[in-house]
This record gives C-alpha cells, structure tokens and sequence, in this order.
C-alpha cells in the first residue's frame, strides 16, 4: 500500500517534514517514492509548499494520506480536486464546470486567507495596546506609592501639656 505521509528532517525542537510518497512498510525516515513537498509547522504561519500536481496525481491513483497530510491537502484544494474529478469521470459535471468550482473555491480561501492575516494583526495590536495601559497604570501606581512612602510630614508643633490648677 503507497502512503503519503510526512517524513521528518531538521534540528532538535525545529522539525520540518517533507511530504513524501512511500510504501506503507518503508520507515518514516527511510525510503520514498517520491518527494512532492515540504511542511514546517514552527513557522508562523505554517509554510506548505507542495507540488499540487502530483498530489493530485497519487491521491487520484490510490495513494492515501496519513490524517495530518489529508488536513494539509484538504487546505490545498487537493481533495476537493479530486472530489470534482469523480465527477467528471463519472460525467455528472463537465470539465470546465469543476474547474470553474475549484477556481471558485481556491479565490474564496485566499480571500479568507487575508482577512484572518488582517483580524491577527489587528487583534495583536489590540493585545499590545491592552498591554501597555495595563502596564502604564501600574507604573503610576508605583510611582505613587514611592511618592507617599517618600513625603516628609509636616513638621507637628509641640502642644504645651496643660496644666490644671485646682
């Protein structure tokens, strides 16, 4: 049985994984069909770099994914893809109206793509904005307490002891 799955490589705590194509039995490390990307999840965002191509092509041929590459390609397009393409080999849809589908899909993804990257920036500078008044009222605080700790009383004028005379 051919997987696609995900074959890591780089440092101690900086994992990166290749996206590879291997037969079920091979080693996670060891030896692959072929290489049809790179994944590094440290990154911020997550970088993916795939061919979608021969994804496309060893998803179509039999090829199945481990849960975390069929995420990944499902964030491609990949799967959705395919699911088109059962249907036009099936002829319930044309060609040109499953590449319009998946032309569809791909631009409503950038596009909510963008908006999430704009949303993270702005609720970032919120966060830093919350952060810094959080931090300029203790500083106040501070200042204040420093303040009244150092004050000099005012000096209290001795009161002459009365005196009763009987």
């Amino acid at each position: 049985m051919v997987k696609i799955r995900l074959a890591r490589r780089g440092r101690k705590k900086l994992a990166i994984y290749d996206v590879v194509v291997a037969d079920s039995k091979s080693p996670r490390d060891g030896r692959f069909i072929e290489k049809i990307g790179s994944y590094n999840p440290t990154s911020q965002p997550n970088k993916l770099m795939l061919d979608e191509e021969r994804a496309f092509y060893w998803v179509m041929v039999g090829a199945q994914p481990t849960d975390t590459v069929r995420h990944l390609l499902s964030q491609q397009g990949v799967l959705y893809r395919k699911h088109l393409q059962i249907g036009v080999n099936k002829k319930a849809i044309s060609q040109e109206t499953a590449d319009a589908k998946l032309k569809t899909w791909k631009d409503a993804k950038v596009a909510t793509t963008q908006n999430s990257g704009v949303e993270v920036a702005k609720k970032k500078a919120e966060q830093k904005k919350a952060a810094l008044a959080a931090e300029t009222k203790v500083k106040e605080a501070r200042a204040e307490a420093i303040k009244k700790k150092n004050e000099v009383p005012p000096p209290v004028a001795p009161t002459a002891p009365e005196t009763t005379e009987a």
